[in-house]
């Protein structure tokens, strides 16, 4: 009971209460589920364009695309949790999010199957995540937001794409332009 207790005690620390959680939220697919970003997180929305793979990183992270001339790290979601590969489609989207890094805020890009529409969701329509124990961690989980006859996982952007994540990509990002930086000196 304790450990159930515990886990609930974490997600409302995490996400805050209904009412902070209240407001508009940009939702996508991701197999048959629903998901919802808080829509401040949220940069642009842009078609699936070429992403350039990274060496050396984790399975999950795309690569990077340049995005009027800024360097992007991408990161497929649904790897990221744990689902199967999907070819892209028509729909496959990127969702440009501000993610908190450990300096300051950086850019990156999610991949999607595709964007549903935004939704502005009330604090009783928000419940806590249910708590499954010790070795489930929701702490990405800001809660579930129960819409239309429909449930909505509404995730924290910035405790999904981890510290570790950030760092990755901020990384990886530096490493590209570097190197872009390199063979356009050599060229001139």
């Amino acid at each position: 009971m304790n450990d159930v207790r515990k886990s609930s005690e974490n997600a409302k620390v995490a996400g805050g209460t209904a009412s902070e959680r209240a407001g508009k939220y940009l939702t996508f697919r991701l197999a048959a589920e629903e998901y919802g970003l808080e829509i401040l997180k949220v940069r642009e929305i842009i078609g699936l364009m070429d992403i350039t793979k990274v060496p050396r990183t984790p399975q999950y992270i795309r690569g990077v695309i340049n995005l009027r001339g800024k360097v992007i790290p991408v990161v497929d979601l649904r790897l990221k949790f744990e689902m199967a590969g999907k070819e892209d489609t028509e729909e496959t989207c990127i969702i440009v999010v501000d993610v908190e890094g450990e300096h300051d805020s950086i850019l990156m890009g999610i991949l999607v199957d595709a964007v549903s529409e935004v939704l502005d969701i009330q604090a009783s329509e928000i419940e806590d995540a249910p708590a499954f124990g010790v070795g489930v961690d929701t702490r990405f989980i800001l809660g579930i937001g129960k819409v239309k006859n429909t449930v909505k996982i509404l995730l924290d952007i910035d405790r999904v794409l981890t510290n570790v994540d950030v760092s990755i990509m901020e990384n990886a990002a530096a490493e590209n332009a570097a190197a872009s930086s390199q063979l356009a000196e050599s060229v001139i």
